[in-house]
């Protein structure tokens, strides 16, 4: 279902990129994905500019915050899990064994938002829609695909996404090794897996999907972008791990049916 009017509690509806350079993210992730961009000035000063493919709202480019800059943090991608009522989901994070570390506040009349660390550490946004249901085009080249939740504790983290925002959580035979599905209202909506290598931390991981991984790889290194692992065949598809100019990971796939 490319295009979305709206998403279940528990799906992640959104994904933006806070990072230590906007223009330069900005021309990096244009060229790669053919995404223009709205920008939008926003109360606290910075302006956050939304990713447009087509007519569709897919994603969202932001300056890191003035604290984060002076602690180094790299810049990073974010996962947004839709709710219906953010204040009460934040009610829930404690008490499932996670932390709050933002609470809910309004983002004008677009949402409501919190930011909760789950218990092996993952950071991730809870949306409460308003105006801004989240992304509007999904699962086209150029657009978000698919959110992996890579985490050493499952033990603990799937609980918590359990006890907060309804996911229930399923086990996969993928061939190599078993993969944990998150399904919510019965749809598979995301992934958790262990992080790929040590040394990982453990995160909300974005796969943009793309019609050919490895002419999206060599593109992605010829605008200053950086190959991790892949591109590699899965039995879903062909991926491959980047790093942008700055920093930020993300992964991009394509589908059997459009890989070459």
């Amino acid at each position: 279902m490319p295009k979305r009017t709206s998403y279940a509690e528990g799906t992640p509806n959104w994904v933006d990129l806070q990072t230590t350079d906007q223009a330069a993210a900005k021309s990096f992730y244009g060229a790669l994905f053919g995404w223009s961009f709205e920008d939008q000035p926003t109360p606290q000063g910075p302006v956050y500019s939304m990713a447009l493919k087509g007519e569709g709202v897919v994603a969202g480019i932001a300056p890191q915050s003035p604290e984060m800059a002076a602690q180094s943090v790299p810049p990073m991608w974010n996962t947004y899990l839709a709710v219906e009522d953010v204040d009460a989901a934040s009610e829930r994070v404690t008490a499932a064994g996670g932390q709050l570390a933002m609470a809910p506040f309004d983002v004008m009349d677009a949402g409501r938002m919190a930011f909760a660390l789950d218990p092996s550490g993952a950071a991730v946004a809870l949306w409460q829609a308003k105006d801004h249901i989240g992304a509007t085009l999904v699962n086209e080249p150029g657009t978000l695909i698919w959110n992996e939740l890579l985490t050493t504790d499952p033990g603990s983290a799937l609980p918590f996404y359990g006890a907060v925002v309804g996911l229930e959580a399923e086990t996969m035979d993928m061939g190599d090794s078993p993969y944990t599905v998150l399904k919510a209202g019965g749809e598979q909506v995301a992934g958790s897996a262990p992080p790929p290598m040590e040394g990982v931390p453990n995160h909300w991981h974005v796969y943009f999907a793309v019609e050919d991984a490895a002419e999206a790889t060599a593109k992605a290194t010829s605008l200053g972008g950086e190959v991790i692992n892949g591109p590699f065949a899965t039995p879903i598809g062909t991926m491959a791990a980047l790093r942008d100019p700055q920093g930020a990971v993300f992964s991009v796939f394509a589908p059997p049916s459009e890989a070459s």
